[in-house]
Formats: C-alpha cells, sequence, structure tokens
C-alpha cells in the first residue's frame, strides 16, 4: 500500500485546524445538521440549536447525490447562500459536499471544510483537484471500497499538496440488508494505525435507522474515533432526504448529553489510563 504523505511514522498523529477547532490529537469533534439545506428558516433554526448544544460543526448538503434522479438533488448555490448565512450567524464552521471538480470554485466562499461522498471516494479527477486547495478535505469511505481502497483515495488528495483530511467511516455495503450499510467500526483503529489522519465516524449513514445512532456513536468513541457526524433536522419526518436516519432536535440534545458523559472515559481509555 503506498501511502507516502499521510502514513503514520514513529506514532505521529495529525491534527488539522478549522478556525478556534482542532480535530484529532486528543480532541472529539461533533458535526450535526440536516442531510439537505432545505430553506433558510430551517438551517438557522437547526445551527442555532445545534451549536448551543454542544456541536461543533454543522453540516449540510447543497449538491445531493441521489440513488434516483427524481429525488430532491439540493438547492446548489442558493444553498450555500443559506448554509453560509446560518454559519456566520451562529458563529459555526461548515462542511459541505463537493460532487465535480468544476463546482469546487463556487463551492470554496461559502464552506470550512469540503466534503467528498462515498460515491465520489474514488472520483480520482475530483480528489486531485481538492488537493490543490487550500481547505481541509472530509473524505467519506466508499460503499464498497476497502481499507486500502480508503487510504490510497486520501492520498490522491495529499499528493496534490493537501494533507488537511479526515477520513469518514460510513458504513459499507454487505448481504445484510436490516441495516442501510454495516457499520464497520473496526476500520477506525485500523485507519490510525496505518495513517496520521483523524478518523470520525458517521452512524447516521453507517445505520440508516435513528435508533441505532446513540449506541453505535458510544461505539465509535470506544473504538478511538477523533469525532461523529450526525443528521439533524427540526422535523425528521418532514426531511427531504434521509428521514429515517435523522434525529429530532430533542434526540441530538440526548446523545450529546451521553458523549459529554463518557467522553473522558473513553479518552482515558485510549490513552491506556482506564
Amino acid at each position: 500500500m503506498d501511502i507516502r504523505r499521510i502514513a503514520k511514522e514513529a506514532g505521529e498523529e495529525f491534527s488539522i485546524k478549522i478556525k478556534d477547532l482542532t480535530i484529532g490529537n486528543g480532541n472529539f469533534l461533533v458535526i450535526a445538521g440536516p442531510c439537505s439545506v432545505e430553506n433558510n428558516e430551517m438551517i438557522i433554526e437547526t445551527a442555532g440549536f445545534v451549536k448551543s448544544i454542544g456541536a461543533d460543526m454543522l453540516r449540510g448538503g447543497a449538491f445531493k447525490p441521489r440513488t434516483s434522479p427524481y429525488s430532491f438533488q439540493g438547492l446548489k448555490e442558493e444553498g450555500l447562500k443559506m448554509l453560509k448565512e446560518a454559519s456566520e450567524k451562529e458563529n459555526i464552521p461548515v462542511v459541505s459536499e463537493v460532487m465535480d471538480p468544476r463546482d469546487i470554485e463556487i463551492i470554496y466562499p461559502y464552506i470550512d471544510m469540503f466534503q467528498i461522498g462515498s460515491r465520489n471516494m474514488q472520483n480520482f479527477s475530483l480528489l486531485t483537484e481538492v488537493g490543490k486547495t487550500d481547505k481541509p478535505v472530509m473524505l467519506k469511505r466508499g460503499m464498497a471500497a476497502t481499507i486500502e481502497d480508503f487510504l490510497l483515495a486520501a492520498e490522491y488528495i495529499a499528493a496534490e499538496g493537501n494533507d488537511r483530511i479526515v477520513l469518514c467511516e460510513r458504513g459499507i455495503r454487505t448481504f445484510e440488508s436490516y441495516t442501510r450499510n454495516t457499520l464497520d467500526l473496526a476500520a477506525v483503529p485500523i485507519l490510525k494505525k496505518l495513517s496520521k489522519l483523524p478518523v470520525i465516524v458517521d452512524p447516521s449513514h453507517g445505520t440508516g435507522m435513528r435508533d441505532l445512532i446513540l449506541p453505535m456513536s458510544l461505539a465509535a468513541m470506544a473504538a478511538g474515533a477523533d469525532g461523529l457526524m450526525v443528521e439533524v433536522h427540526p422535523e425528521p419526518a418532514c426531511a427531504l432526504s434521509d428521514a429515517e436516519q435523522s434525529l429530532s432536535f430533542e434526540e441530538f440534545e440526548r446523545l450529546i448529553d451521553k458523549v459529554k458523559e463518557t467522553k473522558d472515559f473513553f479518552m482515558d481509555m485510549r490513552k491506556g489510563r482506564a
């Protein structure tokens, strides 16, 4: 496996700065927000709530890759403008997905971190172009990607000079059909062993079931994840995408309470002091 720029050497662990945030190296990050930016009122309300409860970053999709071409595809640049307004109003940095190299220049001024979604993990043209930017990149594992595939995709970004990469385990396709995907938490310690990059977990896409998000979040913390990314919506039943896996405000508050309650224990466990 030829990972030159992101390989861990002599216990090296990389941390990434985004404004006042530090991702990795003992810090635990929570990214929260709706799957899609639907309107201005909704994204501002959600940003204000998740920030007040303890989220560190806001997520929201403006360019949405959907399985069906007839599903809601996002509000494009108009959605990015709403996301930026919410970010500035609530003083919370944002991450949003880029799907096409031609959109990088459009998205760049609105976001603090690019997201490369699972369907584009091996879009090598896109990886190469975001690697030429100076903004952090969250790379999500492809639906059928091996760990080697995943790390080599990250290397495409780093090879262009940008090694400010966050790896995101979001589940893979297996023969199991009860959950949306199979959340591969064994990948977390493996990725942290092989690479110097921070690793976060997305239990929303990893399971597709809101009642599994809390236990899988705690399991991710125990596995050594550097953070979580979860979908939160004011009215999950009305969400234009991923309704079944979106947490309500009340459910997100319960998740954050549990994360705060157990974070120190898991951090101590990782350091061998528990």
